[in-house]
């Protein structure tokens, strides 16, 4: 046998072969190929969406043909079991990540699993809502569209350093689309901000102390200790000053976030919005 042929053996070949994406198997491979560092002469196939037994058996016969180790996420039980009988009869390796565990949960619960292909990636309307929602605080952070206000769920107002940005990200996962806008006494508020009376503002403030030293914190972490007015506790108390005139203007539910987690904060909101309290 010639070098060239040695290789060519050596070389592992795998067939991911799912009836849904195959990201599960491509996943769980990738971690494994990770404990082998010097492994460079391998190649990954994935066959997706296989509906089909004759699609199945032309992918199997091409796996013979390389000699190829079969890795199947497939919950068919008709394409599952063309596939466990090619590879008993030819010798192909084969791994099974859907059925051992299936039959497990099968026993243990005594519930029939539904079989349904990607049933995990089934889109629904709470799905698209969510997005949507995600995409639109993305949009209208930072008050970077002042259009965005009128459309918005929720509009959050805050000085710097309050947490606008990661908790209109959080509860845009619970499918509130959100915009906020930083509160800068020196900086005109957008004339959208006038017309808010039936939308839910929430105003967040904080300590003044608790806001320097927050703010202070994020400077060193970039670099940029030093003396700015940014964390001066004066300058700080009168930004705080303006948001109150601000929240007051736009009747805002207040919310003192000082030592207080996004989800502690959310929970406020969400609780605010559905129950008016």
């Amino acid at each position: 046998m010639n070098s060239l042929q040695q290789r060519r053996d050596k070389k592992l070949t795998l067939f991911v072969i799912s009836d849904s994406i195959g990201e599960t198997a491509q996943r769980v491979i990738h971690a494994v190929l990770a404990q082998f560092p010097k492994l460079t002469e391998y190649d990954i196939k994935t066959f997706s969406f296989i509906d089909s037994e004759d699609v199945l058996t032309d992918i199997l016969t091409d796996a013979l043909k390389e000699k190829a180790v079969i890795i199947t996420t497939l919950v068919n039980q008709t394409l599952n079991q063309q596939c466990d009988k090619f590879c008993r009869k030819t010798g192909l390796e084969r791994i099974d990540y859907m059925s051992p565990l299936l039959d497990i949960i099968s026993e243990r619960t005594q519930q029939t699993p539904t079989y349904e292909s990607g049933s995990q990636y089934q889109l629904n309307q709470d799905y698209f809502k969510r997005v949507e929602a995600v995409e639109f605080a993305v949009r209208y952070d930072d008050g970077k569209e002042s259009k965005g206000f009128p459309k918005a769920d929720i509009v959050v107002l805050g000085v710097s350093r309050t947490s606008k940005t990661p908790l209109s990200m959080y509860l845009a996962n619970k499918s509130f689309k959100v915009a906020n806008l930083p509160l800068i006494p020196e900086v005109s508020l957008p004339k959208e901000i006038n017309d808010l009376e039936n939308k839910v503002v929430i105003g967040l403030t904080a300590n003044a102390n608790y806001l320097m030293n927050v703010r202070q914190s994020r400077l060193n972490s970039l670099g940029l200790g030093g003396n700015s007015s940014y964390v001066e506790l004066e300058r700080i108390k009168q930004e705080l000053a303006y948001a109150r005139e601000v929240f007051d203007q736009t009747n805002a539910y207040v919310i003192d976030v000082t030592n207080q987690s996004i989800e502690e904060t959310a929970q406020q909101i969400i609780a605010y919005v559905t129950n008016g309290e």
